[in-house]
């Protein structure tokens, strides 16, 4: 273990009494020092021919000191990163239960599209004429997003859910300013997502919060009394963040439409009523639509994601440039808040969207169809639910009742035991399975909120559930300590919090020579 890394970890890398090696490594688990602390100076994983003279453009900026990188060999290199890829968890690993919000199965042949030339290699700036296949399949993909929904409009461009937000409260402003009716508040419950109040303020709205009743659904007697002629929009999560379907959600779209507001919803969890519900038939106004959650590639592979916003009648005038038409000619683009855009709130990026995830999810769509769509909420529900049973007995559930696609936990059954969330989380490593959602949503205390997702076969779900109601028991039971040293499996134990706090190392720096140090 390297200095930089121990000090990193606080604690030695083998559990106490565990064999010692001379290598530091533990079978295939190797112990891997940084890159620079890998420096072999006069090594290069490169071959090139020293250049022929040439003038210098740089004005006398050369540089006088070497760059600093570390000289290693090609073979060097790829090992470095494949060990360091190999203490990853992945979904390719095993089981992810904090569900799609940041890891589920992504199928490869949506991959496998995405790289087709011709997509993965469109410029932006390209003549339009070189791309009517990438504009039918957006458009393709954009009919599919409305069918889903109910919705007249959707724009594509927005990157990711908050920017979607930001497109959905935006065109609202923009129809509220249309009528001559400019509204200072917007309504966000407690089971909102957190950049939904986020948005609303970045918009110069007042944000005021709405309670939960005891069943984590929305408070409606609260919801109705803050309803005024002042209000602009209704900001609800649905389901919302305790894994719960707001089933008053009609009479809610209807106190907030008497009240000439608009609804928005954050459609984050879309995976959970995806081909079972429209949300234009619940009374809502605006949705965005995570392509990089409910249709492929989840944002936590670290790829780009993708926020479209399905908007009723009275919003689509309203809608974000560019908009795909039908002509007599074809499809084509209007660029330019002008003629039957001449209401577009404008551009909200530069260009269209995010090219692959739309192939992704247009991919993901066809290759399941109507009926595996429906299935797909189906089975996320399915699953959730499973858990929820099979981990009635050990753990304590938050709000009673079915759940949608993930089900929330608190930490009430580890009252008196000396284990806390967190160290419920690090046993849990130790098992070989990534944690669930910890401490969130924060409208219960100490929350585990668990999202299998629905590719998880029924053998997987019992594995970890049985994993999870063993710690619940061995926690029960007076293991307190065990809890508290874990994770004691991994490459690095638990991390001094209070000690990295205080005293954050943030940079790593090559050892100085004794004499140096000393002065």
């Amino acid at each position: 273990m390297t200095g930089w890394s121990q000090a990193l970890s606080g604690h030695p890398s083998a559990a106490e009494g565990e064999t010692k090696t001379f290598t530091g490594n533990r079978g295939l688990q190797i112990e891997e020092k940084l890159i620079f602390e890998q420096d072999s100076p006069g090594h290069c994983g490169v071959d090139l021919p020293e250049p022929p003279p040439h003038e210098s453009r740089l004005g006398g900026l050369e540089r006088k000191t070497p760059i600093g990188l570390p000289g290693l060999s090609e073979p060097q290199i790829v090992r470095h990163f494949t060990r360091l890829s190999q203490k990853n968890y992945a979904i390719d690993s095993g089981l992810y239960p904090l569900g799609s919000c940041t890891m589920k199965h992504n199928p490869r042949l949506n991959e496998k599209l995405a790289r087709l030339p011709g997509f993965a290699d469109l410029h932006p700036l390209q003549p339009e004429t070189t791309t009517a296949g990438a504009l039918e399949l957006i458009d393709t993909l954009a009919h599919w997003l409305k069918t889903l929904t109910g919705m007249p409009a959707v724009a594509l461009s927005p990157a990711a859910g908050a920017h979607g937000e930001l497109c959905g409260m935006m065109t609202i402003r923009a129809a509220l300013s249309a009528r001559g009716d400019a509204r200072q508040r917007i309504l966000v419950p407690e089971s909102a997502h957190g950049t939904n109040p986020a948005t609303a303020a970045s918009c110069g709205y007042a944000i005021d919060n709405i309670a939960a009743n005891a069943r984590g659904r929305v408070d409606l007697a609260a919801l109705k009394a803050s309803l005024g002629s002042d209000v602009a929009a209704l900001m609800l999560t649905n389901p919302n963040t305790c894994g719960l379907f707001e089933d008053e959600i009609l009479e809610i779209a209807a106190a907030v439409h008497a009240a000439g507001a608009f609804f928005y919803c954050d459609g984050a969890n879309f995976n959970a009523i995806v081909g079972r519900v429209r949300p234009a038939d619940l009374g809502i106004d605006a949705l965005h639509l995570n392509l990089h959650k409910t249709f492929s590639t989840p944002h936590g592979g670290g790829g780009p994601g993708s926020g479209p916003v399905v908007l009723a009648a009275s919003l689509a005038p309203y809608a974000p440039l560019p908009w795909i038409v039908h002509g007599d000619n074809g499809l084509g683009l209007v660029e330019r808040a002008q003629g039957p855009a001449a209401k577009s709130i404008g551009r909200l990026k530069g260009f269209h969207g995010q090219m692959g995830m739309f192939v992704r999810a247009l991919s993901y769509m066809m290759s399941h169809g109507a009926d595996g769509l429906r299935q797909v909420a189906e089975d996320a529900v399915l699953n959730a639910n499973y858990l929820r049973v099979r981990l009635a007995d050990a753990l304590s559930q938050s709000y009673p009742g079915a759940c949608m696609h993930e089900v929330l936990f608190d930490d009430r059954f580890l009252k008196d035991t000396g284990v806390t969330t967190l160290d419920f989380a690090k046993a849990l490593i130790d098992e070989g399975f990534h944690p669930m959602t910890m401490y969130f949503p924060l409208v219960v205390h100490g929350a585990l909120l668990i999202e299998p997702t629905e590719t998880e076969s029924k053998a997987a779900l019992d594995q970890f559930a049985d994993t999870v109601n063993g710690l619940a028991a061995r926690a029960k039971s007076g293991g307190a300590a065990g809890f508290q040293a874990a994770p004691r499996l991994t490459p690095r134990r638990r991390l001094d919090e209070t000690n990295a706090a205080r005293k954050p190392l943030l940079r790593w720096r090559p050892p100085q020579p004794r004499q140096e140090a000393a002065e």
